[in-house]
C-alpha cells in the first residue's frame, strides 16, 4: 500500500488543475505543466483536493509515484523549483549569453551548453542557479551541468551542488 497516493493533495487557489485521456495539466502563475499518466491509475478532483486511486493491486508503485508527480506539478507553477551549482577551481567560470551557458573548465576549448526551454539561468561570481516548474527538468539539466566536471577528492575542483560535502583525500607524501 502507498502512503503518499493515499494522501489528498491540497490545490491552491490560483492553480487549475485538468484531467484528460490519461493526462494531467496543471496551470498556475509560474507556468503550465502537462505530464501523461498510466491507465492503471485514476485521478479526483473535487473542490480544490485531488486523489490519485489505483484500479488494481498491482499499480500501488505507479499509485504513489503519480501522486507525487501531480504534488510536485502544483508546488511547481506556485513557486518554481531552485538548483544552485557552485564552480571551485583557478580559471574555472561560467558565462551566460542568451540562451547558450558557456563553462570554462580546465579543458582546451570552452564547453557549451544550450539552456532548455522552460528554466532560467543565473551565473554570479561561481554559483550557477537553475530554476524551473518543471522539478525534473530543473534537476536534469543540474545534473548535465555537474557532469562535464565532477569534483575531485584531492583538490575539491569541478562543479558541485549546493551543500554538497566532498570527501578529501590526503595526497602523496614525500619519504625523508
Amino acid at each position: 500500500m502507498s502512503r503518499i497516493g493515499k494522501q489528498i493533495i491540497e490545490v491552491p487557489e490560483k492553480t487549475e488543475i485538468t484531467v484528460q485521456n490519461n493526462t494531467v495539466s496543471v496551470k498556475g502563475p509560474g507556468g503550465e505543466l502537462k505530464r501523461a499518466i498510466s491507465s492503471a491509475v485514476t485521478v479526483h478532483i473535487e473542490g480544490g483536493k485531488v486523489q490519485v486511486k489505483p484500479l488494481h493491486d498491482g499499480a500501488a508503485a505507479l499509485w504513489g509515484s503519480t501522486a507525487a508527480h501531480i504534488a510536485n506539478m502544483i508546488e511547481g507553477v506556485n513557486k518554481p523549483f531552485q538548483k544552485k551549482l557552485i564552480i571551485e577551481g583557478i580559471g574555472y567560470r561560467a558565462e551566460l549569453s542568451g540562451a547558450m551557458l558557456t563553462l570554462l573548465l580546465g579543458f582546451s576549448h570552452p564547453i557549451k551548453v544550450a539552456v532548455p526551454q522552460g528554466l532560467t539561468i543565473a551565473v554570479a561570481k561561481n554559483v550557477i542557479t537553475i530554476e524551473g516548474a518543471d522539478k525534473e527538468k530543473v534537476g536534469q539539466f543540474a545534473a548535465q551541468i555537474r557532469a562535464l566536471k565532477k569534483p575531485e577528492p584531492y583538490k575539491g575542483k569541478g562543479i558541485r551542488y549546493e551543500g554538497e560535502v566532498v570527501k578529501r583525500k590526503q595526497g602523496k607524501r614525500s619519504t625523508a
